[in-house]
C-alpha cells in the first residue's frame, strides 16, 4: 500500500493510482512533510504491507541511505532505487523471525555444541573469534572488538563451498532427527530443532540453517507485539501474519533461504554486527493522545522519521476520533466492521470491512464508528 512504482495503490472506483491523486493535490502530503523527504509532494515516504508468512522469506539485510545510491547506480537491476530501508513488523498473530545478531557469548557456545556449524568455517577463523572475542562487552571498544571478529565469522559461513555446506547441512539434520533438542547440548533445546528442522522441509540443506539458526537471534512475537529493523541489520521472517512498514524503497541484500541473487560481498561488508539479546529487538506501543472517544489507540513509534504505525481498536456500537496528524496516513481494516468519516461530514461516510484501506490526506479528523464486532485498523503515517 502506498506510491511505490512496483505496486502502486489505485482508487477503488477510478483506479487512478494514488501518485497521480497526490500529484494533482500536493496539500494532501502536507508541504512540511513534502519538503523533508526526497518523495516530494506526489508520492509517500513509507510503504505499507500485510504480510502472511507460511514459508520462510529470505534471511536479508536493507542498505543505508549511502549505500543505497551506490548500489543503486553500479546495479539499479538488483538495486531498483537510491533509499534506505530501515522496517517495523507489528504481529496479528503469533510469528516468528529471526532478528539481529546473537550476543557472541551464544554463537561461540553453538561453536562448541554444533560441530557441523564450526566445519563450515575456516578453523584458524574460528579459534581466532573463539580467543578475541570479549564475552561481555562494557565499552565502545568493546563492542568494536566483537563487531571485528563476527564480522569474519559471519564472512567464513557466507563464502564456505557450497558442497560444504550440504554436506554438513545433511549431518546436522540426521543428527538433530536423532538428539532432538539436545543436538546443541545446553545451547539447544526442543524449539530450536524442530525450527531447524521446519526450515530445512522449506529449503533443504541451505546456508541459512548456519546464518540464520546460529548467528541470528530467534525471536517470536505475540499478536500486538513488534520489532523494528534498522537498516543493515540481518532479519527473516519465518512465519505468522504482521503488518510492516518500511521507507518507500526495495533494496534487499539476500544471505539464505532463497533462490535469488545473493550479494555475499557487499552483505559481509555492510552489516553492523551489533549483538544484542532478543528482548531488545522488541518495541513498546506507546498511547496516543491524538485519539479520544471509546478507543484503544497504541502507537509504533521507531527512531526515524518516515513512519509510525497507529492500531486503533473500536467497539461495536462506539465512536472514536483521531485528530488531524500532519501528514499522510494509510489505513488498513484487520477486524469488525464499521465505518470511517470525515470529522462532520456525513457525505464522507464509507465501510470498513477486513481488508478495506483508506488514504487519509495530511490535517484531516476522522471518525470511526463500530458496528460488528470490534473494529481495529492499522493507520502507517508520517509527519515532518
Amino acid at each position: 500500500m502506498g506510491t511505490h512504482p512496483s505496486v502502486p495503490s489505485k482508487a477503488k472506483d477510478s483506479q487512478v493510482k494514488l501518485h497521480d491523486i497526490l500529484e494533482k493535490d500536493p496539500s494532501l502530503v502536507g508541504a512540511p512533510v513534502a519538503a523533508k523527504f526526497d518523495s516530494g509532494s506526489d508520492n509517500l515516504p513509507f510503504l505499507f504491507k500485510v504480510l502472511s508468512i507460511e514459508k520462510v522469506l529470505s534471511i536479508q539485510a536493507h542498505p543505508d541511505k549511502t549505500l543505497a545510491k551506490i548500489l543503486h547506480a553500479n546495479d539499479p537491476k538488483n538495486y531498483p532505487d537510491d533509499n534506505h530501508k530501515p522496517e517495523m513488523a507489528v504481529a496479528l498473530t503469533k510469528f516468528e523471525g529471526f532478528c539481529g545478531f546473537r550476543p557472541v557469548k551464544e554463537i561461540k557456545g553453538f561453536l562448541s555444541t554444533v560441530p557441523e556449524f564450526r566445519a563450515v568455517i575456516p578453523e584458524e577463523t574460528v579459534k581466532t573469534f573463539e580467543t578475541g572475542i570479549i564475552e561481555n562487552p562494557a565499552s565502545e571498544t568493546d563492542e568494536a572488538t566483537n563487531k571485528k571478529y563476527l564480522q569474519k565469522l559471519f564472512e567464513g559461513v557466507m563464502t564456505a563451498p557450497d558442497a560444504l555446506i550440504k554436506s554438513q547441512a545433511a549431518k546436522l539434520i540426521a543428527r538433530i532427527e536423532k538428539d532432538g533438542g539436545s543436538f546443541a547440548g545446553a545451547y539447544g533445546d526442543d524449539a530450536l530443532a524442530d525450527l531447524t528442522l521446519r526450515l530445512n522441509k522449506q529449503f533443504p540443506l541451505d546456508i541459512g540453517l548456519f546464518c540464520g539458526v546460529f548467528l541470528l537471534n530467534y525471536v517470536t512475537l505475540s499478536a500486538g507485539q513488534a520489532i523494528f529493523l534498522k537498516a543493515k541489520d540481518p532479519h527473516a521472517y519465518i512465519s505468522g501474519d504482521i503488518i510492516e512498514c518500511m521507507a518507500a524503497s526495495d533494496n534487499v541484500v539476500r544471505a539464505g533461504f532463497t533462490p535469488k541473487f545473493k550479494d555475499v560481498k557487499n552483505l559481509v561488508e555492510m552489516l553492523t554486527y551489533e549483538c544484542a539479546p532478543v528482548e531488545e529487538q522488541k518495541m513498546k506501543p506507546a498511547s496516543f493522545s491524538r485519539a479520544s472517544g471509546d478507543i484503544t489507540a497504541y502507537l509504533y513509534d521507531p527512531p526515524i522519521p518516515e513512519f509510525a504505525v497507529l492500531r486503533s481498536e473500536i467497539a461495536a456500537g462506539k465512536k472514536a476520533t483521531i485528530s488531524g496528524i500532519e501528514g499522510p496516513t494509510v489505513i488498513v481494516v484487520t477486524e469488525g466492521r464499521g465505518t470511517i468519516a470525515i470529522k462532520g461530514d456525513d457525505s464522507s461516510v464509507l465501510p470498513c470491512e477486513p481488508g478495506f484501506v483508506f488514504f487519509v490526506g495530511a490535517g484531516t479528523e476522522i471518525e470511526y464508528t463500530g458496528r460488528d464486532g470490534s473494529l481495529v485498523t492499522y493507520g502507517a503515517f508520517c509527519e515532518a
